[in-house]
């Protein structure tokens, strides 16, 4: 493989000359768009990898993030009913553990955010560097809203029914 440079309004007659030249070694010639769009495409099909590989890892994150909310909420069914009974909380036991394991989810979510902004500064400092805002903003805004919905549900699975209930078998 030669890389050969030669001005542009000369480089037809270069490769003319080569051409007629290398015949008989099989000589192909390339341009230099065409090379690096090759190169681009083996780049952007490793890119699109993972860009599906983190939306599932998304999904996966998400599914168990309402399976643990769930699961600590049938856990906490009778202390949670007690704590009702007894007029702790001033509204209905689902709005106090929706903001409880929210909480929790959106510190999780700041904590993912300033890592990766601590992980991509020497990128975003290189020349031509450019970072997608609004691509992220959204994903970002899908996480917490996806994890505001899970969390929701399994609070809302986990206490339907009478409390009491629940308190009576702790």
């Amino acid at each position: 493989m030669f890389l050969i440079d030669a001005p542009p309004d000369k480089a037809d007659a270069v490769a003319q000359k080569l051409s007629s030249g290398l015949r008989d070694y099989g000589l192909v010639l390339t341009p230099t768009q065409e090379r690096l769009a090759a190169f681009g495409a083996v780049e952007n099909t490793y890119l699109s990898i993972f860009t599906v590989l983190g939306g599932l890892g998304l999904v996966l994150g998400s599914v168990g993030l309402a399976w643990s909310c769930l699961r600590n909420m049938l856990e906490r069914r009778g202390r949670v009913g007690d704590a009702a009974s007894r007029g702790l909380w001033a509204g209905p036991a689902q709005t106090h553990v929706f903001y409880e394991h929210w909480g929790l989810m959106l510190a999780g979510l700041a904590c993912g955010v300033i890592s990766a902004i601590v992980a991509v500064i020497p990128a975003v400092q290189s020349p031509g560097g450019q970072v997608p805002y609004l691509s992220l903003l959204v994903t970002v805004a899908g996480i917490a809203l996806s994890g505001a919905v899970w969390v929701w549900l399994a609070g809302t699975l986990a206490l339907r029914g009478r409390l009491l209930d629940a308190l009576r078998h702790e």
